[in-house]
């Protein structure tokens, strides 16, 4: 997810969707597609380096722990890239993808984001969840599958949220939610437009062990980051 985006070209609104969480946008802005929710810009298809490296920050920490064939659970569809990416490595062993906008998934199935994650939408590892990812989490692990890895890509960071109900999911009971679908030694990965040392904090007090924050350079502005926590063993 990537913030920055050239002004320069005019959007142009590609499908505009009211749902229950407000509204969601598809524009097109030259050669790049972009999402806005309420307003907010989201992300778009003109990089990919941050939600490659929320991945593959996941798999790293997992493979030097040596655990083999993980499942994985990306929390957010977004435009496609943390699944596209996760599907290019033969590595996972499962890769879910909760959603909670039918827009973004139509767009993905049949619009015109499909040409990122075609190949990986036609995996057989991989499924998509349209659910609300606080609901699922809610679930608990007795009515979902335990994951070694969730990547979470659904807001500009936990200080910087969506929509109002989202910053339930970097609350205490929300991290606890989080570390109870992980298996034990499973890797939680958080991306964010900043870095957090109140969630940082957040994360210690929600029982997580080696906490950090992974830089990603960018061309312009401030780096993103990746927060990675570490469920006990």
């Amino acid at each position: 997810m990537s913030l920055y985006t050239d002004a320069s070209d005019p959007p142009v609104t590609l499908d505009r969707r009211d749902g229950p969480h407000g509204e969601v946008v598809l524009r097109r802005r030259g050669d790049r597609h972009e999402i806005i929710a309420n307003g907010c810009f989201l992300m778009d298809t003109s990089d990919g380096r941050s939600e490659r490296l929320l991945v593959d920050a996941a798999y790293d920490a997992l493979a030097a722990a040596g655990k083999r064939d993980p499942a994985l659970l990306i929390g957010g569809l977004g435009v496609g890239f943390s699944l596209a990416h996760a599907a290019a490595n033969p590595n996972w062993r499962s890769i879910a993808v909760v959603e909670r906008e039918q827009a973004i998934i139509d767009w993905h199935r049949t619009g015109p984001l499909r040409q990122i994650s075609g190949d990986a939408l036609a995996d057989p590892r991989s499924v998509i969840l349209h659910t609300d990812l606080l609901d699922h989490l809610r679930a608990g692990p007795d009515h979902a599958e335990r994951y070694d890895a969730l990547c979470l890509d659904i807001d500009n960071g936990p200080d910087w949220t969506v929509t109002d109900d989202n910053g339930n999911l970097y609350s205490p009971a929300g991290l606890a939610a989080c570390q109870a679908l992980l298996e034990p030694g499973g890797i939680l990965a958080v991306w964010s437009a900043q870095p957090s040392a109140a969630f940082e904090d957040a994360l210690r007090n929600a029982g997580f062990t080696g906490v950090r924050t992974e830089e990603i350079p960018l061309a312009r502005g401030v780096p993103d980051v990746v927060h990675l926590a570490v469920r006990p063993a």
